[in-house]
């Protein structure tokens, strides 16, 4: 088991995702960010073994415009050893990582164009893990997609379109439910029909579900996982924002619901990734429960983890700029095309 956050670390002074307009595109503005976000990535990779958060998820920025044509720079020969050696830092520490390709990745799209500039960016993010030498247990999580007006249609034209991915694709491919528009269900069905492994999002299931408890939603999810080919069962873990709008996420873990939680999981193995705002300030806590459950080996002798007085303290100054959660790429080549129901499900 381990427990892990998404993309941003807010505790260090660098960004894994830094990139640049569209117009100021060069070969040698492509190799400076990539040298820079993998030199980032590898710094928060080494923060998150010191503190025992084995789980990452990368951010998918760091080649700007990985899958876009306009980036015709060999990066994957020139920055071939530098991926190994990542992909060498996450065996030698028994980390696992995953990415999960923005909003515009939309299988099921009606509209063509769309669906080949998501399966080119499967690809392009697919490539950095074989590029790691990962093996198939570090995954591509994305959505079921849009509804269309049609659920069973929707449904049918993504497993249609998964049978055109590379294989290299297919084994990575784990599919998320989410909270308006697809359901645990939908996705066994995809599941059925394609193999594809299940990233139970509990939040998600909260929201939207067909009456099964958690802990039968969970080992529905498990079961969809092989053991050698996709490890034990990823999964996205938060819970409602007091106050806000149905679906937004908590800022920080509720320690209560948490512990609750890891009840309804009981003795099954997962992988647990925290959607949650304050990142590795909740990370650490959730750390500290599943050590006090027996779920997580002890720390080392003399270790504490940092307060989150500390993880503020460790960004005063000016602090890099954030990604949004569109990159340039997003923003320029197909946002303006994407139907607003393929955005609903991210």
């Amino acid at each position: 088991m381990r427990i892990g956050y998404p993309c941003v670390n807010e505790s260090l002074d660098c960004t894994s995702t830094s990139t640049f307009r569209l117009a100021s595109y060069s070969d040698e503005r492509v190799e400076q960010a990539v040298a820079n976000n993998l030199a980032c990535l590898q710094r928060i990779l080494e923060y998150n073994v010191e503190h025992g958060l084995l789980f990452f998820r990368i951010g998918s920025g760091i080649v700007p415009f990985g899958s876009h044509p306009i980036n015709t720079y060999p990066w994957q020969t020139r920055f071939a050893a530098e991926f190994r050696a990542i992909g060498d830092y996450i065996k030698a520490h028994d980390m696992r990582v995953s990415f999960h390709p923005d909003q515009f990745v939309v299988l099921n799209s009606p509209n063509p164009d769309i669906v080949q500039r998501s399966i080119e960016e499967l690809v392009y993010q697919g490539s950095m893990l074989d590029l790691m030498g990962l093996d198939s247990t570090a995954k591509l999580q994305i959505h079921l997609g849009g509804l269309y007006g049609d659920r069973d249609a929707a449904i049918e034209r993504f497993i249609s379109v998964w049978h055109t991915l590379p294989e290299a694709v297919q084994v990575r491919l784990v599919v998320e439910n989410d909270d308006r528009l697809f359901s645990l269900q939908d996705c066994l069905r995809l599941h059925a029909a394609t193999g594809t492994p299940i990233l139970f999002d509990n939040f998600h299931h909260e929201c939207l579900n067909n009456g099964e408890p958690m802990p039968e939603a969970l080992r529905l999810a498990a079961a969809t996982w092989h053991p050698t080919r996709d490890g034990v069962m990823m999964m996205d873990y938060s819970s409602q924002s007091p106050g806000e709008r149905r679906g937004k996420h908590v800022a920080s873990i509720e320690e209560d619901l948490f512990r609750s939680f890891l009840q309804d999981l009981g003795d099954l193995d997962a992988d647990i990734m925290l959607e949650i705002k304050d990142k590795e300030v909740s990370a650490h806590k959730a750390c500290g429960i599943m050590r006090e459950l027996a779920l997580l080996p002890p720390a080392r002798p003399g270790y504490a983890p940092p307060t989150p007085k500390e993880v503020l303290a460790a960004t005063e100054g000016p602090a890099p700029k954030k990604p949004r959660r569109k990159t340039a790429k997003v923003a320029e080549a197909s946002a303006a095309t994407q139907p607003a129901d393929e955005a609903a499900a991210s």
